[in-house]
């Protein structure tokens, strides 16, 4: 019997890098800061992703689902290109769309976005989700 989930990992691997990524994404939140996919990918220890593996957007994707079914916004709104736009990777914007988030602007959307993460984040920095 195979104990993989759909991405090779097992599910305890995969949901303790989802927990690491959480904190680092909080941790960034609570010191109002972004992180890089290449700055993200490394810190995680659970599971080996790159940050040009679609598995990193996949964990990304349910942190911020759980985070937002939470009340506690997109957190993955902090997680940015490197070079370029330095925003966040079009699969942030399609779980914005999902959660019917209104994007008529883009960048607009994304100031909002991050300011509201922030400011949850200041609200309430001792929260442990």
């Amino acid at each position: 019997m195979n104990n993989l989930n759909k991405f090779g990992f097992t599910p305890n691997a995969w949901e303790a890098a989802k927990n690491e990524v959480r904190v680092i994404l909080i941790d960034c939140a609570k010191s109002r800061s972004f992180i890089t996919y290449s700055q993200l990918a490394p810190q995680i220890t659970a599971v080996e992703v790159d940050y040009h593996d679609p598995r990193l957007n996949a964990l990304l994707g349910e942190v911020a689902t759980e985070e937002e079914q939470h009340g506690r916004c997109l957190l993955s709104v902090l997680v940015v290109h490197k070079v370029g736009d330095m925003r966040p990777g079009p699969g942030f914007y399609e779980l914005a769309k999902y959660f019917k988030r209104k994007i008529s602007d883009p960048d607009t959307f994304w100031i909002a976005e991050f300011k509201r993460v922030f400011g949850y984040w200041e609200k309430h920095p001792n929260e442990i989700p």
